[in-house]
């Protein structure tokens, strides 16, 4: 489907796919032209007094201008076919990832990096009239990242880049919609608490483009999710976890969170339980890259999102028979 259009040799690329089935989100890694790929000839003039044909060349701010959109239309381009030719549905989304192979002018060394990034879904990009939009303007629009100057090939992190090679995500679950105003969050079982707050903070992120992971079932061990937020601003990668606790929690949890969001080299961890924390807790949690949701926080945001549930700690330690977590 990549191949649809017929591209002139200077703007030729190889592509890179990875196809998520769970959440059917489609990842392309794109080579891009560098700006040197582009022809300099702008046109060819005739000089009568000399009868000679001479070339005309396009200034740089012409040639950077030209690059800058030519990049836009092909990230565009791409998307409009392969959501166009998706008849049996197997695309909820796309990410865009564009990268630049060139050459530093300042130390001649051979360089790469990704210059343009977008995470595009479905519903919103047909929504789109391609033959009457600007291409940066609508780049922009879906919430691209790049640089205001693509020719500058300042580099950026991408919108959404899932490894390969981590297996510990697996196929999430739709728990919220079973929800009521009757249900008890503190006694639920552990695994469906845990694809809870996935499909949450799913919601949370959304708006933004992000995407949320849930790891393999660990019963309160690891990482629990993962937020890939393509945001600027706040973006980056996120661990969650989630405790389904009767009792407080304690400071080592929040140690434990802390010490994984180092491991995984994220941007922040985020803890949520149906309980509360100590004054420990809190406190190892000062001036850290570490968010503590209680039970009420969490309930707001269920609410937020249109849901409906209760905390009953007492209720919970009797269904559960003396166990706390």
């Amino acid at each position: 489907m990549l191949f649809l259009s017929n591209y002139p040799n200077c703007l030729k690329g190889e592509s890179r796919l990875e196809y998520v089935p769970e959440t059917k989100i489609l990842i392309i890694d794109r080579l891009l032209p560098a700006p040197d790929n582009l022809p300099r000839v702008k046109e060819l003039k005739r000089i009568k007094s000399r009868n000679q044909i001479v070339d005309v060349y396009f200034s740089d701010k012409e040639l950077n201008e030209i690059y800058d959109n030519v990049l836009y239309q092909i990230c565009l381009r791409i998307l409009y076919e392969l959501f166009g030719t998706d008849d049996a549905g197997a695309l909820s989304s796309i990410v865009f990832n564009g990268w630049v192979k060139s050459v530093d002018k300042a130390t001649g060394k051979d360089t790469s990096g990704y210059v343009m990034s977008v995470h595009a879904t479905k519903e919103e990009f047909q929504k789109i009239n391609l033959a009457r939009v600007d291409p940066k303007a609508c780049f922009k629009s879906l919430k691209g990242i790049g640089s205001s100057a693509l020719h500058s090939l300042t580099p950026i992190a991408p919108a959404l880049k899932i490894s390969r090679e981590d297996k510990r995500f697996v196929a999430s679950q739709a728990v919220a919609g079973q929800l009521d105003e009757r249900t008890n969050l503190a006694a639920m079982d552990w695994e469906g608490f845990e694809h809870l707050i996935r499909e949450i903070f799913e919601k949370e992120f959304s708006s933004t483009g992000g995407e949320v992971k849930v790891t393999q079932a660990s019963r309160d061990g690891g990482v629990d999710a993962v937020v890939f937020d393509p945001d600027p601003i706040r973006g980056g990668k996120t661990i969650i976890q989630a405790k389904r606790y009767t009792n407080t929690v304690g400071v080592a949890a929040v140690r434990e969170l802390y010490g994984t969001v180092l491991n995984e080299g994220a941007m922040k961890g985020i803890l949520v339980t149906t309980a509360d924390y100590g004054p420990d807790a809190y406190e190892f949690a000062k001036g850290k890259p570490l968010v503590l949701l209680n039970g009420a926080n969490l309930l707001h945001l269920l609410d937020k999102h249109g849901h409906k549930a209760k905390i009953d700690i007492q209720e919970a330690k009797k269904i559960l028979g003396g166990r706390t977590n």
